[in-house]
């Protein structure tokens, strides 16, 4: 079996970093950072701000409404505010289905106990 060596993933990314991956000035991540309340980066003591791959997956959404797409910042906004309605009603979704299946799985669990 070949050997399998185990990578550490970054938890943590500086501004730099992340205005590096996405092609763009620090300044403007912090401009989105202020405009978008759901950019919450952790600080640093010194207060650096510190980017996380959920906080970096939210300034690539960003990023596409409003430089690829030409939303307004209250277009991407909105859309980014639908679009988590919508996650989060299918999460609710899914709840329900696997609730449902549960049951389903119980009766039947029970009926073939009987039949035995």
């Amino acid at each position: 079996m070949p050997w399998k060596e185990k990578t550490i993933e970054k938890l943590y990314w500086s501004i730099g970093e992340v205005a590096e991956q996405l092609g763009v000035n620090t300044s403007l991540i912090r401009y989105w950072e202020k405009e978008f309340g759901i950019l919450k980066p952790k600080r640093t003591g010194k207060g650096d701000r510190l980017y996380t791959k959920k906080d970096i997956e939210q300034l690539q959404r960003i990023q596409h409404l409003v430089k690829e797409k030409g939303f307004t910042l209250q277009g991407a906004r909105e859309q980014l505010r639908k679009a988590d309605q919508m996650e989060q009603t299918a999460t609710i979704d899914i709840d329900a289905l696997r609730d449902r299946l549960l049951d389903i799985r119980t009766k039947l669990v029970a009926l073939r106990g009987t039949n035995v």
